[in-house]
């Protein structure tokens, strides 16, 4: 079943399966395309966000007798009964989650020290934000400047690698293209460019993986304590019964 679609808010349904359904964690998590842990997690009320269940039966997503034949036997694997339409944006800025807006600062920032050759318009296009805001960043009178770190926008989450790869690499060719007489030189700045740009790629996939493990081994051990918490207090509970006596 790997290649189903999923549904189109993933958290959001599997928190509705774990509270109306039977179904065990191994289908759901199956189904919603996450892993074992987070839906372990959000029965457990261990999740670090919370989220208002979704109805896919509602939705479309899937019907009731789906649900009712894997209720019936744990290894069934859900099928999905319509895919969820796919919404694109063709105009207006970049939507970006309110949880993201607050890394903005963090993203631009990041831009203008590592990859000073890409313009304000790619930046904020990139990025979704405003000319504005990237001069006062540039210039160092942004309201928030002492807090504001630079962060590679692609481990924040406000943009995706390829797109990051695509703006640098148009705005490496016109900087090169620029230059004109200087055509040597620029190929060797470029084959440096790549270079550094690929070590940054390197640095941020491996940064990325160990975040990825460090919150899923968190989630793991959270969920373990919990559980141990709950053996310790029937172990108490247990040895408080009165000791008996031989006769």
């Amino acid at each position: 079943m790997a290649d189903q679609p999923k549904p189109l808010m993933p958290h959001a349904t599997a928190t509705w399966l774990v509270d109306n359904t039977g179904l065990s964690f191994e289908q759901i998590a199956e189904f919603c395309g996450l892993h074992l842990l987070e839906v372990q997690a959000m029965a457990d009320d261990l999740a670090g966000s919370k989220y208002t269940g979704r109805d896919p039966v509602h939705a479309g997503e899937l019907t009731q007798e789906e649900i009712e034949k894997g209720q019936q036997d744990p290894n069934y694997d859900l099928v999905m009964q319509r895919a969820p339409v796919e919404v694109t944006r063709t105009k207006g800025p970049r939507y970006t989650p309110v949880s993201k807006r607050q890394d903005k600062p963090d993203g631009i920032a990041w831009l203008l020290r590592s990859h000073p050759e890409v313009s304000d318009a790619q930046i904020s296009k990139l990025i979704g934000t405003t000319r504005n805001t990237i001069n006062a960043i540039r210039d160092r009178s942004h309201w928030n400047i002492q807090n504001i770190q630079p962060k590679d926008p692609v481990t924040l989450g406000l943009c995706a690698q390829r797109e990051l790869d695509a703006v640098v690499a148009k705005a490496a060719k016109k900087a090169g293209l620029d230059e004109g007489a200087e055509a040597a030189p620029a190929e060797k700045s470029g084959s440096d460019r790549e270079r550094l740009i690929e070590e940054l790629r390197a640095e941020r996939e491996a940064n990325e993986k160990a975040a990825s493990e460090a919150a899923q081994e968190a989630e793991a051990a959270a969920w373990l304590e919990n559980k141990r918490a709950e053996e310790a207090e029937g172990g108490d509970a247990a040895s408080e019964e009165p000791p008996t006596t031989r006769p």
